[in-house]
């Protein structure tokens, strides 16, 4: 067909989230050795135009609310002519890899976050 599979759209979701967190200065791998994952509770998808193969896409994510038990993100994807085409968000969990019941995050993650919802 020459467009992108629609289920790799959580994948780029999954990378911006990644990605975002750690130009904040916070690895996804300290969360695990905190005892902390975050897994995805949610996750919706609005196409707006279909990306095509080979085509350098922009994917801006960002957290809409100060994160508690639950951590959403919203995502916008555009292609190369800087055309909106996808929308979508997700709603993670902190989960404590012990008990495996939700959790609040931890507060080195709280610090660096705080200051974007003041």
């Amino acid at each position: 067909m020459g467009y992108v599979y629609y289920g790799q759209y959580a994948s780029y979701y999954e990378v911006a989230r990644v990605e975002s967190l750690r130009n904040l200065g916070f690895a996804y791998k300290k969360l695990e050795e905190q005892g902390i994952m975050l897994p995805v509770l949610e996750n919706n998808t609005r196409f707006l135009a279909p990306a095509t193969y080979d085509e350098l896409l922009d994917i801006h994510a960002k957290i809409v609310t100060r994160p508690g038990v639950r951590l959403i993100f919203e995502y916008e994807i555009y292609n190369e002519k800087g055309e909106l085409i996808n929308t979508g968000n997700t709603v993670l969990v902190f989960v404590d890899k012990t008990t495996g019941k939700p959790c609040r995050p931890p507060q080195n993650m709280l610090d660096l976050l705080n200051p974007y919802f003041e």
